[in-house]
C-alpha cells in the first residue's frame, strides 16, 4: 500500500509498538511518530512513570506531553494472559518494537526475541538497557545518570577543583534515543530496500552512544597515556573557548574552532595585528597562554553589553552566542523565524508550547498532530482494530476494552 508521504510524513505506514518507559525508548518512538509512523504506546494500567515525573499542570505531566506526542495510548498488563495476547497481536503486525525493560525481563515473561521474531520474522526490535544485552553488567539496572558517569562524560565535566558534574537533563537518554532511531532505520532499510525481508534486534546500551561522542579520549590514552580531566568551560582543543559575562550581567559562549575565526577574535579584543602575533597566531601557542588569552577576552566582553558584544562579533564574523534560558528562547527572533518552538492545541492544557520536530525535511517534514495522550485514551480503537483483523478473540477484546484507566493524566 502506497502512502501520501508528503502529507503524512516519510514514515507513513510504518507500524511501531512502544512498550518502553520514561525516556530513551519513548524518545526514539516519539521521533518515529513525529515523522509519520503509527506508534501505539503500551503502558501498564498504572501508567508510565514519566506521567508523574517533572512539572505538572492540573495533574497533567508536561514532560509526558512532549515525549509521548503523536502516539496512541493503550494499557495492557503483560503479566496477564489477556495483556500478552493483545501484545502479541500488536507485535505480529508491527514493523518495529521498542522496549527498555531490564535485560531478560521479556524473556522471563515469555515474550522474548526468539518468540517474537519467530511469529513476525520482519520485526525490528530496539532493546534499550543500561549496559546492553551482553557482558557481566547486563543484568544491572541503569539510567541516564549512571550512563553519564560510566561513559566518562561526568569525569570531564565541571570545574577543575570541583566534583564530576552530571547534566541536569536526560543527556544520555537523548543521545541514545537518536542512535536508536537511526539504528531502526538502518534495519528497516536493509529489510525493505536491500531486500532481505528479515528483521533483527538492536542492542542499545545507554552508555555507549554518549561514550562514542566523547572524541579521541580512548585513543589519546592508548597512544599517549593522556587522560582528559575537568577544565570548566575551557577546551583542550581550542583557545579561546569559554563562557564570559557581559557588562549588563548576561553570559555568552565563545568558540574559536577554526584558525580564521580565532584570528578575527584576537584582532577584535586586542586590536588589529594581534591575530598575527606569534604568541597568538596558532592554537598551540594560545593553549600555552590560555589564562592570558581568556583574561583578554573576558575583559573586552565584560566592558560591553550583550547587544554590543553580539553586534561586534557579528561584524567580524566570529562565532558567539548568548546563554539563554527558556524565557529568552521563546522570544528569540531566530527561534521564531524557524518555528523551533511550536504551539500545540491540547485538550487538557489548551495552547501548549514545545520543541518542534527536528531536523527539518524540505519535502516531507515531520509534524506534531497532538501532545501526549491520556492513559488508555485509544484503548477502544486499538482493540477494535485487533479484533477486526482476527488477531484477538471477542471475549478477550471485550475484557481489554474495559481495562481502560480512568486517570486524567
Amino acid at each position: 500500500m502506497r502512502h501520501d508521504t508528503e502529507k503524512n510524513g516519510p514514515l507513513a505506514g510504518l507500524k511501531v509498538v512502544d512498550c518502553s518507559t520514561v525516556l530513551a525508548g519513548p524518545l526514539s518512538a516519539m521521533v518515529l511518530a513525529d515523522f509519520g509512523a503509527d506508534v501505539v504506546k503500551v503502558e501498564h494500567p498504572t501508567g508510565d512513570a514519566l506521567r508523574k515525573m517533572g512539572h505538572a499542570k492540573d495533574g497533567h505531566g508536561l514532560w509526558w506531553k512532549v515525549t509521548n506526542r503523536n502516539k496512541r495510548t493503550i494499557v495492557l498488563d503483560l503479566h496477564e494472559p489477556d495483556g500478552k495476547a493483545a501484545f502479541l497481536a500488536l507485535v505480529d503486525e508491527a514493523d518495529v518494537l521498542v522496549e527498555n525493560f531490564r535485560t531478560g525481563t521479556l524473556e522471563k515473561w515469555g515474550l522474548g526475541w526468539e518468540l517474537l521474531s519467530k511469529r513476525n520474522p520482519r520485526l525490528v526490535m530496539l532493546r534499550v538497557t543500561g549496559f546492553g544485552q551482553t557482558g557481566p553488567y547486563r543484568f544491572r539496572p541503569g539510567y541516564g545518570t549512571v550512563a553519564e558517569a560510566f561513559s566518562g562524560f561526568a569525569h570531564i565535566t565541571g570545574q577543575p577543583d570541583g566534583p564530576p558534574t552530571l547534566p541536569p537533563f536526560g543527556l544520555a537518554d537523548g543521545i541514545a534515543a537518536y542512535h536508536g532511531v537511526f539504528a531502526i532505520m538502518f534495519a528497516v532499510y536493509e529489510r525493505d530496500v536491500q531486500g532481505s525481508g528479515k528483521g533483527q534486534y538492536i542492542d542499545l546500551a545507554l552508555y555507549e552512544p554518549l561514550f562514542a561522542c566523547l572524541g579521541a579520549q580512548t585513543s589519546n590514552y592508548d597512544q599517549l597515556g593522556e587522560i582528559q580531566n575537568r577544565q570548566g568551560n575551557r577546551s583542550a582543543n581550542n583557545v579561546p573557548r569559554n563562557a564570559y559575562k557581559t557588562k549588563d550581567g548576561r553570559w555568552v559562549a565563545l568558540s574559536t574552532a577554526s584558525p580564521s575565526i580565532a584570528k578575527r577574535v584576537m584582532n577584535l579584543v586586542g586590536g588589529d595585528g594581534l591575530g598575527d602575533d606569534p604568541r597568538y597566531a596558532t592554537n598551540t601557542e594560545r593553549v600555552k597562554r590560555a589564562d592570558e588569552v581568556d583574561q583578554m577576552v573576558a575583559d573586552w566582553i565584560g566592558a560591553r553589553t550583550l547587544t554590543e558584544v553580539l553586534d561586534e562579533f557579528e561584524k567580524v564574523e566570529a562565532a558567539i552566542g548568548p546563554v539563554y534560558d527558556a524565557a529568552q528562547i521563546v522570544e528569540d527572533r531566530q527561534y521564531l523565524a524557524r518555528e523551533s518552538v511550536t504551539t500545540v492545541a491540547d485538550p487538557d492544557l489548551g495552547p501548549l508550547k514545545m520543541q518542534n520536530v527536528f531536523p527539518v525535511l524540505s519535502r516531507t517534514p515531520g509534524r506534531i498532530r497532538h501532545a501526549g495522550a491520556r492513559l488508555g485514551e485509544h484503548q477502544a480503537s486499538v482493540i477494535d482494530e485487533l479484533q477486526s483483523s482476527g488477531k484477538l478473540p471477542p471475549d478477550v477484546a471485550d475484557r481489554l476494552r474495559n481495562l481502560k484507566s480512568g486517570s486524567k493524566s
